[in-house]
């Protein structure tokens, strides 16, 4: 939504009324003065009241006060009234009235205009001492059939301080005077008719309305219009026949005493309205309390508002007949005569009276009518609050009023409420638009159509509130009722267009904006309009706000904006130097210089410039003053970043190089004190504009020479060109390292840049740091692309270095005459700080384009292991970043890189050995042959070990192999605990941990994890498997440790590995020193966070016995989990103090269990070790046939699984259970399995193995009353009966059920039988059933 102010019309002769209607300012006028030139009066920008708020009057003296404020502000003490069809204006003060008409005119440049003269001017009064107290201009109507539409003509309402209602012609002729009240007229207002908008709308006639201090006069528009018309005739006819008396007619009216409110300013005439049944219901209620009764259909009533004091706005309600019309007293000699005479009001002149009588009328005061008391219904009482306006909307639904408080009200009509409140408007005046929708613009509705025939339906109205604040100079337009400003425009202080000479500069902006944005088939014509319109303009500030935009339109030629801006510029160099806005001509000076520069630097662009000077790698050694061996290292290594970068980024076609709009120029340049600089934009915005200097000139396609000097004379400081040349150079790396030839260009724009004046200061020695030189350095050390940074930074060390010589040589040669100067052509560099600082920047940059060859380098894994965590691209790296990153941020760096790949730990070392041995084939050979068929199975390492040998060489200490294991495991473990759901990223955190071969830093950064990540959720996995008492479901374990179920699980595995890699630490830690960290020699001035290492060898030492203590129970904790076990509490395992010293810090002293524990809790440790070695065997060895896929995935888990049976044992040996009885009861379940050969091996380890025999004398049993009971074969039976009854019943007792492989065959358990009569003594006392048991085999195994 948009609105603007349009102008329609101009004013002439301002100072004309001004002195009709002041004539004491024209009498001040000094007699000496010149007169005005009557040709310039005519302007509406001159002297009138374009110029009166030039300047705020400042303090004056008391004497005069009155004539300097009147003079600026005499409009102010005027009645002021407009036609609604802007063809009259009326101007009145006290008794005197100027009548303006619209006529054509041309203006001093030629134009047509609209232009408000004076049509007549005289006197209104007609009794002694009276004044003009409102005004109103009402049009009226033709009749005749063939009107357009136009009024016939207007007719000047003037109500006076008398009482007095007068009615005159567009020529100030008398039509009609009546005098209504004996109190003087506040307001005049006027309502005319209008079509109902919708059916059941009350229609409203026409009605002029006249408000008194305590009254209000209604006349009925067509009785008024009767009446003017007749008027009119009879003037005319006496006009004629030169009589100059005319009989008046009456005029019918109604009369309303206001009562109940104690002062009126204003009032609004709402018509006649109708309640609606329960308005009707509640009005009746409100007045008539419960008791009332109410008609059939509502009455009709005429709805005032009047805003005043107490109450601040009153509602009054006239029902309709109940007072009858009145009429003057001329008319009522004939009223009894006349039938209509209360509808048709012009009746009154059937009775003209003759001239005698006539006088004495005249003479005598004319009779006043009583008023009809009306009551005031209802209000808004605020006792502080004086209203000093209202408008009525043109919808007659809302009405706008002000008070004293500078506060804007909106009220509605219908319920009498207010809805909206402006504030900060103190003095303001208000009025309305009303915007009728255009049908044809509606945006069609996917509708039903409608019944009645229109689809669209009648046209929508939108109604706008206008808010003029004086004190602000402000014209506001808001929505109603709740809607937002939808236009602000600058006014006067005094009067809507006291400000006229801004105010059509402001719409000369918006006329300017919208010809911007228009389709011209014609620059030319678009050109010559824009000129005529910027000159046309007055405020400087203004056309400065117009030249503003016109530079920054996209739509015209770079030549139009320079001819309208040298237009402009002549323009105010032809005027005097007093007149002219320093502030507008700098502006015009500068973008002119820009513009002039901008296509300077387009013509040096366009032109067809080849270097054909043929350029090869000798040339380029000599150039970057490097030997052949330095330039093929140089060469190696930036082909090998170019192949890696090329690899990891993807590079999209960007807008052509060297093109920049000159709108964007203009904006990114500023002109101030004789010099360009750019202002503060964005780095993109910063290398675009260094792309529209030097892109061409870097790729030899412009001349270099011309662009530097273009560049200086335009005033361009060479600091500011450097800045710019390298952010181009340093952007745009791929481009230059495809074509080398561009770092001749650099160096000849670098040394042409260097050579400028204020580039190196003179005063400039070799034992301090250039300015100059420093600048280039930093910004290679910010740069993230490492290998145009290398490359300017070759560049900028030989163009130093020949400049250096340059200086040197001519300070030997002033100092020393004649001296042979052979020998200083490098002792400067010995001498020189800046070439120091080259020197280390150049290895700077060497290493970190290594490094970052390497985090672009990358393997070819296998898609299916990547996590969304290894997927996110690497930071790229600085030699800033770097010095930032403190001692461990390469290895950090390295560390992500290595996490990216998830490359194993193997990969690292393998190419460490190739630095470590001195025969490389040896080195392979002793690498783990079966490791090196694994990674080519997984990956694809292509260059990767060539590129982490060769950072290995560049940092040897940074990347010393602790280093970058200790930065890789914390790194996992990071990332894990981002992901806990990721447990190979733990586990693989632990692989690196186990590669640190220092146990100080093993032992460091093992703590640290402990401390940082693990012992939370170690805890809480305690806690919650020790509450239920079994192996807890997935949702638990989410909920309490933050995972799943089967990530708790690896969880726990890890953490064993974890706290028993600690204690081998602790104890290997004696016998080693620790290590002393050592920084390469170029990075020694590294700052910022402490590394990992350094962290890991402040760490305390640990307690043996309280990381033991906690390795046990992470070892139940483990053993629960993997096999699922039920019906175990982990921390009933221990006792108080057991349970009191779980997850204390590590390094603490605490109280453990000692001595002798009870045989209960021994009880219940045995059963679970047990448990647990039945849980081992049956997951290695069940033969079930009906596993399915996700119980295989449980037996064989994706970690590397434990020895249970050796870790049972060794719990066995802390938890003080027999050890012997855990490996009795693995050879029992391993023979229930049916794995006898693994049986036989665990054998050896049981130190009782008579109480073994014993058990394994039950299985076999067992197994033989399977063969002979459950198979129910004819051979079987005929085998039992011929076997020894007391062997019989023993074997009938035995319950084959518990057997877990009952297809061993009978030679395996023959074989058994032997060893168990090995193992018991003779004298035993199963022996003899061992020998029967051997017979009974024998026989069992014949028949098969």
């Amino acid at each position: 939504m948009a609105c603007s102010l349009v102008q329609f019309c101009y004013f002439q002769d301002l100072p004309a009324t001004r002195d009709f209607l002041f004539p004491h300012l024209r009498e001040e006028t000094p007699s000496g003065a010149a007169r005005r030139d009557p040709s310039k009066s005519t302007d509406w920008e001159d002297d009138g009241w374009g110029a009166w708020e030039e300047t705020e009057p400042q303090e004056p003296e008391e004497e005069g006060t009155t004539c300097k404020t009147q003079k600026t502000s005499w409009l102010q003490d005027c009645v002021l009234s407009l036609s609604p069809t802007n063809d009259l204006m009326v101007i009145a003060r006290e008794q005197k009235a100027v009548f303006l008409v619209p006529k054509w005119k041309h203006s001093d440049k030629g134009k047509e205009e609209m232009q408000f003269a004076v049509g007549w001017s005289g006197s209104l009064n007609v009794e002694e001492g009276e004044c003009v107290t409102s005004a109103l201009c009402i049009p009226l109507a033709s009749q005749k059939r063939s009107s357009t539409g136009r009024p016939d003509w207007t007719c000047i309402v003037v109500g006076f301080t008398s009482g007095y209602v007068r009615f005159y012609t567009e020529n100030g002729v008398l039509l009609l005077a009546q005098l209504l009240n004996e109190d003087p007229v506040l307001q005049l207002k006027c309502r005319t008719y209008e079509i109902p908008r919708h059916p059941g709308v009350t229609e409203q006639n026409e009605e002029l309305s006249i408000l008194y201090p305590a009254a209000i006069v209604t006349i009925d528009g067509f009785s008024l219009f009767q009446s003017l018309r007749a008027c009119r005739n009879q003037v005319a006819k006496a006009a004629a026949l030169g009589n100059e008396n005319i009989q008046p007619p009456p005029l019918a009216y109604k009369k309303w005493g206001l009562q109940d409110i104690d002062t009126i300013i204003d009032h609004a005439s709402i018509g006649i309205m109708t309640l609606s049944p329960f308005d009707q219901m509640k009005t009746a209620s409100n007045i008539g309390g419960f008791n009332a009764t109410i008609k059939n259909s509502p009455p009709a009533m005429s709805q005032y508002i009047t805003v005043g004091s107490n109450p601040f706005t009153g509602f009054f309600y006239a029902l309709e007949g109940s007072a009858q019309p009145l009429l003057s007293h001329v008319a009522l000699a004939v009223a009894s005569k006349l039938t209509s005479a209360l509808f048709n009001a012009a009746s009154g002149w059937l009775g003209w009276k003759s001239k005698h009588e006539e006088e004495a009328v005249q003479k005598q005061k004319p009779k006043v009518e009583p008023a009809t008391p009306l009551a005031v219904r209802f209000g808004l009482p605020d006792s502080r609050r004086h209203g000093e306006s209202i408008c009525l909307s043109p919808c007659n639904t809302l009405a706008a009023a002000t008070d004293d408080f500078g506060r804007v009200i909106l009220l509605d009509v219908a319920r009498g409420i207010a809805i909206r409140m402006w504030k900060g408007y103190r003095d303001a005046q208000i009025g309305w638009l009303q915007i009728v929708e255009d049908l044809h613009e509606r945006v069609p509705e996917k509708v039903d159509s409608s019944p009645f025939g229109n689809t669209q339906g009648p046209s929508r109205v939108a109604q706008f509130l206008v808010i003029y604040a004086p004190r602000r100079g402000v014209l506001e337009v808001w929505s109603t009722q709740q809607g937002p400003r939808v236009g602000a425009f600058n006014v006067g202080r005094h009067c809507s267009d006291k400000k006229s000479e801004r105010a059509k500069d402001m719409h000369l902006v918006k006329k300017l904006a919208a010809l911007l944005k228009s389709k011209s088939p014609s620059l030319d014509l678009m050109e010559m309009e824009i000129k005529e319109l910027i000159l046309d303009i007055k405020y400087p500030t203004t056309k400065k706000q117009a030249l503003e935009s016109i530079l920054a339109s996209e739509r015209l030629s770079f030549s139009c904006l320079r001819n309208i801006t040298q237009t402009l510029m002549d323009t105010l160099q032809n005027q005097e130097l007093e007149s002219v806005d320093e502030g507008l001509l700098h502006f015009c000076t500068s973008k002119l210089k820009l513009l002039h520069l901008y296509e300077s630097v387009s013509k040096l662009n366009s032109l067809d410039f080849h270097s054909d000077t043929p350029f090869s790698d000798n040339d380029l050694a000599v150039l970057l003053r490097l030997d052949e061996k330095e330039l093929l290292k140089l060469q190696s290594l930036l082909e090998r970043y170019k192949q890696e970068s090329t690899r990891t980024v993807v590079r999209f076609s960007d807008a052509k190089d060297g093109v920049l709009p000159v709108k964007t120029f203009l904006e990114y340049l500023e002109y101030e004190k004789d010099m360009i600089n750019v202002k503060k934009i964005s780095e993109e915005a910063y290398v675009a504009l260094g792309t529209l200097f030097f892109w061409k000139c870097l790729h030899g396609e412009s001349s270099t020479e011309d662009m530097c000097h273009t560049l200086e004379s335009a005033g361009l400081s060479p600091q500011l060109l450097l800045s710019l040349l390298l952010s181009v150079w340093l952007s745009k790396e791929k481009d230059i390292l495809d074509k080398p030839q561009s770092v001749c260009c650099l160096h000849t724009m670098l040394s042409l840049l260097s050579k400028m004046k204020v580039a190196i200061d003179e005063t400039w020695d070799s034992q301090s740091v250039s300015p100059w030189w420093q600048q280039m350095r930093t910004a290679c050390i910010q740069s993230e692309n490492s290998g145009a940074a290398l490359l300017s930074a070759h560049v900028g060390h030989s163009v130093a270095a020949q400049l250096s010589n340059t200086v040197t040589e001519k300070k030997f040669s002033q100092t020393v005459l004649g001296a042979d100067s052979e020998g200083l052509t490098d002792s400067w560099e010995a001498l020189s700080l800046d070439t120091e600082y080259w020197k280390l920047l150049l290895k700077q940059l060497e290493d970190c384009l290594i490094l970052q060859t390497l985090l672009h380098s990358r393997a070819n894994a296998r898609p299916s292991k990547a996590s969304s965590l290894q997927a996110e691209p690497l930071p790229r790296l600085s030699v800033r970043k770097l010095l930032e990153g403190g001692k461990g941020g390469i290895a950090d760096s390295v560390a992500k890189w290595v996490f990216k790949q998830d490359f194993s730990p193997e990969v690292l070392k393998l190419a460490n050995k190739e630095r470590d041995v001195e025969n490389p084939d040896e080195s392979k050979e002793g690498i783990n042959r079966g490791f090196l068929e694994e990674l080519e199975v997984d990956m694809d390492l292509g260059a990767t070990p060539d590129f982490l040998h060769l950072a290995y060489q560049q940092f040897p200490c940074s990347l010393e192999l602790d280093v970058l294991h200790a930065h890789c495991c914390w790194e996992y473990v990071v990332q894990w605990n981002k992901d806990p759901e990721e447990a190979r990223f733990f586990v693989r955190s632990i692989e690196h941990l186990k590669h640190i071969l220092n146990a100080h830093v093993q032992n460091g950064v093992a703590l640290m994890m402990w401390n940082t990540f693990l012992v939370k959720r170690f805890s809480a996995a305690a806690y919650l498997m020790d509450k239920v008492g079994k192996s807890p479901k997935d949702r638990l374990c989410r909920r309490d440790v933050g995972m799943s179920d089967t990530a708790v699980t690896s969880f726990l595995g890890s953490c064993l590995d974890l706290l028993q890699t600690l204690m081998e630490a602790d104890v290997s830690r004696d016998e080693m020193q620790a290590p002393v960290l050592d920084t390469e020699d170029a990075w020694l001035s590294v700052e910022g966070p402490i590394s990992i290492v350094e962290l890991a060898l402040e760490q305390k030492h640990i307690h043996y016995p309280l990381v033991e203590h906690h390795s046990v129970l992470c070892s139940i904790l483990y053993a629960v989990m993997r096999f699922a076990l039920k019906a175990v509490k982990p921390l009933s395992l221990f006792d108080s103090k057991g349970k009191n010293a779980f997850f204390k810090d590590l390094t603490s002293i605490q109280l453990l269990p000692s001595g002798e524990m009870d045989p209960n809790f021994i009880s219940v440790r045995q059963q679970f070790l047990l448990k647990v070695v039945t849980a081992a065997v049956q997951a290695q060895h069940s033969v079930a046939e009906d596993k399915d896929a996700s119980e295989e995935a449980v037996t064989t888990p994706f970690w590397k699984d434990q020895d249970w049976p050796v870790l049972a044992v060794d719990l066995a040996h802390h938890l003080q259970v027999s050890e012997d009885t855990v490996r009795r009861h693995y050879v029992g379940e391993l023979y229930n399995y049916g794995v006898d050969h693994l049986g036989e091996e665990a054998i050896l380890q049981v130190q009782d193995k008579e109480v073994l025999a014993s058990q394994l004398l039950m299985l076999i049993g067992q197994r033989l009353a399977y063969a002979l009971f459950h198979t129910q074969t004819r051979e079987g039976m005929e085998l039992l009966a011929r076997l020894p009854p007391t062997l019989c019943t023993w074997l009938k007792a035995m319950d084959p059920h518990g057997l877990q492989n009952t297809a061993v065959p009978i030679a395996t358990t023959a074989k058994l039988v032997n060893k168990v009569i090995e193992l018991l003594p003779e004298n035993h006392g199963q022996y003899s059933l061992a020998l029967h048991l051997i017979e009974a085999v024998e026989a069992v195994s014949i028949p098969s």
